[in-house]
């Protein structure tokens, strides 16, 4: 084998080696709800578009600061002209052919326009500030929805573990219970019994199992990921306060208020109608424009001098110098009469200023309304909680008392399955509790400011 040969074996193999340590690197990732929303935010379609829109509107923004400057713009034009026409230098029917061009540059502005041009770029500064808030609205949305399913999947994790558990013994009582009949001390439509509980519990497995991999496939959508991309969270260890530690729903609202993007748009749109009402106000005031401009020409006419039919046509350059004319415009312009168009446009913009107050006032208390429910809603968590924790321990207790009874033979399998159902549906309802306070605690610590994390 020839060194190259040796040392192209070498590279593959280093480059293969390299490959798998980063294919492995990004397959043993765990992802934090941090890492997730970083992600989103970054790579999120919704959020790229609301960009491309603050663009736009950036765009607007610039070309109504130029519309300041004056305009400038050159013209230039060719003709040829055969037959029977109008000499333009005679201005006498002629039977001749001529060529002519002609040249001009020119400018205008406008000195005065009822303060259209200034009140159109505040507005436009501000609906530059509303694109703003607009796409942090749809973050904040998203990394809400992120959470939600976040902790869905911390949820149906823990309910996996108590399905896998709550089997788990039962698939131990079945062999006690078979060496209890083999022993002739209970029946054996016990074991039948619990050999069918056995079944039905294997079935809540694969039904968590089902309903957690269903909680990574919204993730996963919500990321904008592949339902095959190799994906698994970090599940931290969440407890919940001896004490509720909730924070009153009017201290939130006071403190959302003042920054929350939807408010802060809310009131933008209000200063932003107010200017179109100065926009539309403008419209009724006198005009005053300023142009300038200057003109020349050439035409290629044997009668340039018509004194003289003999002379010879003028050269270029010296009828563009000699056809030199200049003009200076100062124009005012009184609005009179126009079919109330500007009347019009007035009374819409305020009505669309009052309903963008009332939008306002609509806005907040939509803010307070939902601060408000979930603050009622992890106090009923939290209660619900504590009682189904009570409710779990107490039941733990008499279920170890029904398992001893059953196993001495003192008590059937119905009676059993049945203490071992209410434990199960106990610790279900537990863990929901839980789930549903951390996440409406959550949704109020980000009304406060709070980032998303755990």
């Amino acid at each position: 084998m020839t060194p190259f040969k040796a040392n192209s074996h070498i590279i593959s193999s280093f480059f293969l080696v390299f490959a798998l340590s980063i294919s492995t690197i990004f397959a043993q990732k765990i992802w934090t709800l941090e890492d997730c929303i970083n992600y989103a935010f970054e790579n999120n379609i919704q959020i790229k578009q609301s960009k491309l829109q603050i663009e736009s509107i950036q765009a607007n923004l610039k070309q109504s600061k130029f519309e300041f400057a004056p305009s400038l713009n050159s013209t230039s034009s060719l003709n040829y002209n055969w037959g029977r026409s109008i000499d333009p230098v005679t201005n006498t029917y002629v039977n001749t052919n001529n060529m002519s061009s002609s040249f001009g540059v020119n400018s205008g502005l406008t000195i005065f326009g009822g303060f259209q041009k200034i009140n159109t770029v505040k507005q436009n500064e501000l609906a530059y500030s509303s694109s703003l808030y607009d796409s942090e609205k749809i973050a904040n949305d998203i990394a809400l929805q992120l959470t939600g399913a976040y902790l869905n999947i911390l949820f149906n994790h823990e309910m996996l573990i108590v399905a896998q558990n709550q089997a788990d013994v039962t698939k131990q009582q079945i062999e006690r219970t078979k060496n209890l009949v083999e022993a002739g001390i209970l029946p054996k439509g016990d074991l039948l019994e619990i050999e069918a509980q056995g079944l039905m519990e294997d079935v809540n497995v694969i039904r968590a199992d089902n309903n957690l991999s269903l909680s990574y496939l919204d993730l996963l959508q919500i990321l904008d990921l592949s339902a095959n991309e190799e994906f698994e969270i970090e599940r931290p260890d969440i407890s919940i306060n001896d004490e509720l530690s909730v924070i009153p729903s009017e201290q939130v609202y006071a403190n959302a208020v003042n920054f929350m993007p939807e408010i802060k748009r809310a009131e933008l749109d209000v200063l932003s109608s107010s200017r179109n009402i100065m926009i539309a106000k403008g419209a009724a005031y006198p005009s005053l424009s300023l142009r300038g401009g200057l003109n020349t020409n050439y035409i290629d006419s044997k009668l340039i001098d018509f004194t003289d039919p003999n002379s010879p046509v003028m050269a270029f350059w010296d009828q563009i110098s000699d056809n030199i004319s200049e003009y200076l415009t100062l124009s005012l312009n009184v609005p009179i009469f126009n079919a109330y168009q500007t009347t019009t446009r007035i009374k819409q913009a305020q009505i669309q200023n009052l309903n963008s107050k009332f939008n306002l006032e609509l806005t907040k208390n939509t803010l307070r309304k939902s601060i408000e429910q979930k603050y009622f809603d992890a106090i009923a968590a939290y209660k619900t909680y504590h009682a189904n924790k009570a409710t779990v321990k107490s039941l733990k207790e008499a279920f170890k008392y029904t398992e001893e009874k059953f196993t001495l033979g003192m008590l059937n399998s119905v009676d059993y399955n049945l203490a071992k159902s209410r434990l199960t549906q106990s610790e279900s309802d537990l863990l929901r509790a839980k789930y549903d306070y951390i996440f409406k605690t959550k949704i109020l610590d980000f009304y406060m400011g709070i980032p998303l994390k755990f």
